[in-house]
Order: C-alpha cells, then structure tokens, then sequence
C-alpha cells in the first residue's frame, strides 16, 4: 500500500489562541502545521510546544511582499498546501458613533488592512499552490456578524468580519470546480484568547448566560469544527458559514 501524503496545513496567526489550538488539532492526525504570524519570539514559542510537525513564518499578513514571501517558502519546502486557515485578524480599536470621525477612519482603515486585505493577500498566495481536488480554505469570521457584537465599539470589527462572507461566497464559486472548498467559522464569546484578554471573568457568566448551553467558548471549540472543514470528510460542504456560538440568543 502507497504512504498516504503528510498534509500542510498553513494557519495565519497561528501562534496563539484558537490559530495554536487549530494548530495542535491539524497535528494529532498527522498533518503538519505551518504558523504564519508577526511574532517571531511567539511563534517560535509554539511551534516547539507544539512538536516536531510545526514549523513558522513570521509575515504581516497586511503586507503583500511579506505574506507572498511566506507562502512561497512554505510551497517550496512543502509543495502542495492542503489547507489555509485565515485566522489572523485584530478586534482592539473600538468604533462607535460617538468615536471622533478621524479615529473612526484610523482604526477602520486598520480592521480593513488586516482582518479584509490580509484574508485577500493570503488566500490568493495560496491558491495556485492549494491540492486540486481537496484543498481547503477556512475564514475565522465572528458571531458579531449577526449580533453587533456583545459589546459596545465593535462595529469595524463586525462589519470587517462581514466582509468575509462575500469573500468566501466568491472564492466558492470559483474555486469550486477545482475540488477546493471554501467555508466559514464564525466563533461566539471565546475565552482565553489574545482578543479577549481584556474581558475580566466576571463578566463570563453574564455572556454564558446568552449561549444555550451556559458556557463561554473555548479555542477547542473552534479547532474542532475547523478539523472538519478541513478533513476530507468534508469536501460537499463549501461556501457555508459555521457559527460556534453556543447557540447565543438573540438580543
């Protein structure tokens, strides 16, 4: 019996948070994981918890040069590249329509940067390199999407992340007949995670108790369904955005 091929499975921002629990997921089934971030110390950090089948590339993912810089070293080292996770993104300049119209346009222009232009950059890097048929790209969107968000200031964040369902809607279409999917996971309240860092845990009962089932999210939740998306059990599912929320309530 021919060796089954080790898989690449490329996560952007990978270096922590739900990036590092994919991450962790893609190696227990043999795949190799490849981090992307801006970090080096950081992803230096993870890989080497994360073991022998995680290596990195440290790029901005808003900088053309640098994340097409990456992806190729990754598809010269690797080949062929059977996932991209787009999960790098930024939710920690809040906008609100009592935010001073310069500021507004400032932290606006950033979100877009990032969490629109980045996903763009990223996702065209590495489709001439993604596997035909069975390649897979999966955009971290967020349940703000459909709520606003649960706190105030986060309408650039939820509008950016907005974006990403046209985005994977389009590359769907397109890359469809090539065997690619493309989909969508769109987290609720995730706790323990650089983004929301900033909320105190005594604030995590009140969110709990928006979720039907009463709990915060966790990374693991997240890198679970992404495993899915991902595996080759997965190729009818494309062009579907996937909220793991807990079932949050509306309102």
């Amino acid at each position: 019996m021919a060796k089954q091929r080790q898989r690449t499975v490329v996560i952007t921002g990978g270096g922590t948070g739900i990036g590092r629990a994919v991450a962790a997921a893609a190696i227990t089934d043999g795949s190799r994981a490849v981090l992307i971030g801006r970090r080096e110390e950081t992803l230096r950090t993870a890989a080497d918890a994360l073991g022998p089948n995680a290596s990195w590339r440290a790029a901005d993912v808003s900088n053309r040069e640098q994340i097409a810089a990456a992806i190729a070293s990754i598809a010269d080292e690797f080949g062929t590249i059977d996932v991209l996770v787009n999960n790098a993104g930024i939710s920690n300049r809040p906008v609100s329509t009592t935010t001073p119209l310069e500021d507004a346009e400032r932290r606006w222009d950033a979100y877009s940067s990032v969490n629109i232009k980045g996903v763009l950059l990223t996702s065209l890097a590495a489709a001439p390199h993604l596997a035909r048929p069975g390649g897979r790209i999966i955009f971290i969107s967020s349940a703000a999407v459909y709520s606003g968000g649960v706190f105030p200031g986060l309408a650039a964040y939820a509008a950016s992340k907005a974006a990403l369902h046209g985005l994977m809607r389009s590359f769907a279409r397109e890359l469809g007949p090539d065997g690619i999917t493309v989909n969508t996971v769109a987290p609720g309240f995730i706790a323990g995670t650089e983004m929301t860092g900033g909320v105190p845990e005594s604030d995590y009962a009140r969110l709990a108790a928006t979720t039907l089932v009463k709990r915060v999210g966790t990374a693991d939740d997240i890198a679970a369904v992404v495993h899915f998306l991902a595996s080759p059990e997965a190729s009818y599912v494309t062009s579907q955005v996937v909220p793991v929320d807990g079932g949050r309530l509306p309102g």
